[in-house]
């Protein structure tokens, strides 16, 4: 597995640290992780997405959904019909990230109050800094 430190030593392949680098922040964006893991579930035309993943606007939703289906992870299907509809859904390769993403989700749920007990304890050091 290539991650961004052997990029930086190898400095050869430009092109996929680059890619590993907009994964990341895709993975890591809010908005793309709902959508892929809402689409999960199967197929959703536009408005049924946005009515599952409550707090994202209209412009976002599209917005994303648009980066998602450029990087391979969302197809995006016309259904002829008056008005036009539009289904959107996961590609294989956008399949193949759910496993990753639950994993992560998993360790999260895992570890939840060891990571809260952290945070916890760096807030008390934190605060007995800044009022001592």
């Amino acid at each position: 597995m290539v991650d961004s430190r052997t990029c930086a030593r190898e400095r050869g392949d430009d092109e996929v640290c680059g890619a590993i680098s907009d994964m990341l922040a895709r993975i890591g964006d809010k908005w793309s992780l709902l959508i892929v893991t809402t689409l999960g579930e199967g197929p959703l035309r536009f408005n049924e997405l946005r009515r599952q993943i409550t707090d994202i606007s209209q412009k976002m939703l599209s917005s994303t959904l648009k980066v998602l289906e450029r990087d391979g992870l969302v197809s995006r299907t016309v259904i002829p019909s008056v008005p036009p509809q539009v289904d959107y859904a996961l590609t294989e390769l956008g399949r193949e990230l759910l496993q990753p993403v639950s994993a992560l989700a998993q360790w999260t749920a895992a570890n939840t109050s060891r990571i809260m007990a952290a945070r916890v304890t760096y807030d008390a050091r934190a605060n007995a800094r800044a009022t001592g």
